[in-house]
C-alpha cells in the first residue's frame, strides 16, 4: 500500500493507545505478578531514565502501528477487520515471537502470558483503530 493510504493520525492514535493500555495492565491488573515474573523491583523501576524509556517506547509503538496502518490501509478493511487483524498480529507473531525468546531465556509461564496478552490486547486495539478511522 501506499504511504498516501495511510491515515497518520490514526496510526498515532494507535500508538498512544498502547501507553493507555500499558498503564492499565502493568499498573492495576498484573503489576505484582508483572514485577515478580521479571525481576522487577520499585526502586529498579524508579531508577530507570524515565524520559527515555518512555520515548523509544513511544518510537517503537509508533513503528508497530504504522507497520500495521500498510496492512490495514486497504479502503476495504473495517474497524471488524482491523481488530481481527490486529488480533492475530498480536497473537500469532508478537506473542509466539516473545515465547519464543522467553522460552531460551528460561523465562516463567507468567512472564510470557502477562507480556504476550499486553501485546495480543494493544495491536487487536491498534488493529481496531487504524480500521475504523480512514
Amino acid at each position: 500500500m501506499s504511504p498516501a493510504n495511510v491515515n497518520w493520525f490514526a496510526v498515532v492514535a494507535a500508538a498512544l493507545s498502547t501507553f493507555i493500555i500499558g498503564s492499565l495492565w502493568y499498573s492495576f491488573l498484573f503489576a505484582k505478578a508483572w514485577m515478580k515474573a521479571s525481576g522487577m523491583t520499585t526502586e529498579k523501576a524508579q531508577a530507570g531514565n524515565m524520559v527515555k524509556t518512555f520515548g523509544m517506547a513511544f518510537l517503537f509503538s509508533l513503528i508497530a502501528a504504522a507497520n500495521l496502518g500498510f496492512f490495514l490501509a486497504d479502503p476495504s478493511i473495517t474497524a471488524a477487520n482491523g481488530a481481527l487483524y490486529g488480533f492475530l498480529t498480536g497473537f500469532g507473531w508478537v506473542a509466539m515471537a516473545i515465547g519464543v525468546m522467553s522460552l531460551f531465556e528460561q523465562r516463567s509461564w507468567s512472564y510470557i502470558f502477562i507480556h504476550s496478552g499486553y501485546w495480543i490486547v494493544s495491536f487487536t486495539i491498534m488493529g481496531l483503530i487504524l480500521g475504523l478511522w480512514k
